[in-house]
């Protein structure tokens, strides 16, 4: 019998499930998994409720789980201990964001690999593991040229009223929002990080105003030189990246690795095509 792999990339605005079986391919989407903001029986729930009833009853045998927070070993095994309540019988793996990057964009090559959607990362890669890596330091200490700090930035300039009347008037007619709220999803709610990240689509969708153009540009050159700077290798090997942000704003990446004289490898917007050819 064929062995049927479940493969997950998780972010912490979504999960992307690939169900392998005979060559064949299934996908599922649920929420996000942060395991900094969801306990064990809360991503159980979250997996009985959003996943199971779209799997069909498959008898899954393995398990490659890569997903946000999960570098750190508690989180990792928060997770695994849900899978493995879902998934009895199943081998299973819980590997962190970035080593599916990796993966998906480098598959056995060296190289630097980047994450830029909800949250940031990088790190270089051997061709087997991530031998080093940058300090994510999340939304609120780091995630530099993330959608959350993209996000962020935009609610400040917001709320500062740094904003010209035009792009005054195209949030306030978007967003329909006030300071006072504004402030209780940051500080008082649940995944403010990803209500942040939500403000990054002002930008994609506002390109071509200098004030837009300066805080994308600012908010990816903080990436650059705050993470990627630090590696050696960064001269040497292909820099690579995956997540939205990344995919979203290509265009003001290029302009960067022309700058800083990098030599720029594969954007994907989504690491899943890559990890079922690594899986395969």
């Amino acid at each position: 019998m064929a062995v049927v792999k479940l493969i997950a990339d998780s972010g912490a605005t979504k999960t992307e499930w690939c169900l392998l079986t005979d060559g064949k391919k299934k996908t599922v989407i649920t929420s996000g998994i942060s395991p900094y903001f969801l306990n064990t029986e809360q991503i159980f729930d979250l997996l009985l409720k959003e996943l199971i009833p779209k799997l069909k009853k498959a008898e899954v045998d393995e398990v490659y789980y890569y997903g946000t927070g999960c570098a750190n070993t508690t989180n990792a095994k928060s997770v695994n201990k849900a899978i493995s309540k879902i998934f009895p019988g199943a081998n299973i793996e819980v590997n962190h964001d970035l080593l599916a990057a990796a993966r998906a964009l480098c598959g056995k090559e060296k190289g630097i690999a980047c994450i830029l959607g909800t949250g940031s990362n990088s790190g270089y890669y051997d061709g087997a593991k991530i031998v080093k890596n940058s300090p994510g330091l999340g939304y609120v200490l780091g995630d530099e040229g993330s959608g959350a700090y993209l996000g962020k930035k935009v609610i400040q300039y917001y709320l500062y009223k740094t904003f010209d009347d035009e792009l005054r008037a195209r949030f306030d007619d978007i967003y329909a929002t006030s300071a006072p709220e504004i402030l209780e999803n940051v500080y008082k709610k649940p995944l403010p990080n990803r209500y942040l990240a939500g403000f990054a689509k002002f930008l994609a969708e506002n390109r071509g105003h200098y004030m837009i153009e300066n805080i994308i540009e600012d908010g990816l050159n903080d990436f650059f030189f705050a993470h990627l700077c630090k590696y050696r290798e960064t001269w040497t090997l292909p820099i690579n990246f995956a997540g939205s942000v990344a995919f979203g704003f290509k265009d003001v990446i290029v302009e960067l690795c022309n700058s800083y004289e990098f030599e720029l490898g594969k954007v994907m917007k989504n690491p899943m095509e890559g990890l079922v050819t690594y899986h395969k």
